[in-house]
């Protein structure tokens, strides 16, 4: 499933927000993400649109089961990224967690994959 770049960062940031507070609302995403509120109404329209989000994101927003189903697949290879900026390039925490984000968001999905198969690698050779 593709996604633009707009959605991955949003979803990104519903999942962050919401492990974090429990409870999303547009005005967190807006500071979260640094836009306005009227960008994120606009894009979580679209995401509603898409089956992301449910439909009444006035109060909070929550991914649907799609939605969830999307953010896993944006995920699958963010862990493995995030250790190739912190741990082998040295990045602080919060930058490598930037950058992670920014990879999975700009990058084709494949490469990410192969990303995430050169990193394991890595480790499992590290490990021994």
């Amino acid at each position: 499933m593709q996604h633009c770049a707009g959605q991955i960062r949003y979803l990104a940031a519903i999942k962050e927000l919401t492990e974090r507070d429990g409870q999303v609302r547009c005005v967190n995403i807006s500071r979260h993400l640094g836009v306005s509120r009227p960008s994120v109404s606009k894009m979580l329209r679209c995401l509603a649109n898409c089956g992301y989000v449910y439909e009444d994101f006035c109060n909070s927003v929550m991914l649907t089961p799609e939605g969830e189903a999307a953010v896993e697949e944006i995920f699958a290879s963010f862990d493995e990224v995030y250790t190739f900026f912190h741990r082998f390039l040295k990045l602080p925490k919060e930058q490598a967690h930037e950058q992670a984000l920014m990879f999975i968001t700009d990058f084709p999905q494949e490469t990410c994959a192969r990303l995430k198969k050169i990193v394991r690698r890595t480790i499992k050779k590290q490990d021994k």
